[in-house]
């Protein structure tokens, strides 16, 4: 899995820097006026397909790869943020249980082990997604895509999480 993300980074990294024109400004947007966490995931990608759009060459599959993986990035930072400010949360209501003398499980400890599952969960239907390209240049940016999607998704997943509390 790691070989074949290394070559779609590669093959992403081709399109030279100045030639993508990528921001995160339709996803924020998007976001800002999302009124659910459903309707916040309809924002994944359309940071990527604006990219596409604008961009010399996003049609092609080295511009695709290229944007796919502006977005993804872009929601790698995102989610590692939420995991870190849900691990604070985590740890201090771990701490307050501690102190009570609560014997409840661990909400850091399964914060920790649920990530823990979410990475070969992703890498493994994102392998799968590549599969089914045969080989063709198209699996390239199909596994971007993939990563970028279940990357946004979790990344909304920990931002809403204990929103209701």
């Amino acid at each position: 899995m790691r070989m074949i993300l290394a070559a779609t980074v590669m093959t992403a990294g081709s399109v030279s820097a100045q030639d993508l024109v990528f921001s995160p400004r339709a996803v924020e947007a998007c976001l800002t006026s999302a009124a659910s966490e459903s309707d916040q995931r309809v924002c994944i990608g359309l940071s990527a397909r604006a990219c596409m759009a604008d961009s010399p060459g996003g049609d092609t599959t080295v511009g695709m790869g290229g944007c796919l993986d502006r977005e993804w990035q872009y929601w790698d930072g995102r989610l590692n943020t939420a995991y870190k400010r849900q691990m604070g949360r985590a740890k201090a209501i771990d701490a307050e249980m501690a102190d009570l003398g609560a014997n409840v499980p661990s909400q850091s400890d399964a914060l920790r082990d649920m990530q823990r599952a979410w990475i070969p969960f992703r890498d493994g239907k994102c392998g799968y997604e590549y599969s089914q390209w045969g080989g063709g240049t198209g699996g390239g940016p199909a596994i971007t895509a993939c990563m970028m999607v279940e990357t946004g998704e979790q990344a909304l997943y920990l931002e809403n999480a204990g929103l209701g509390d």
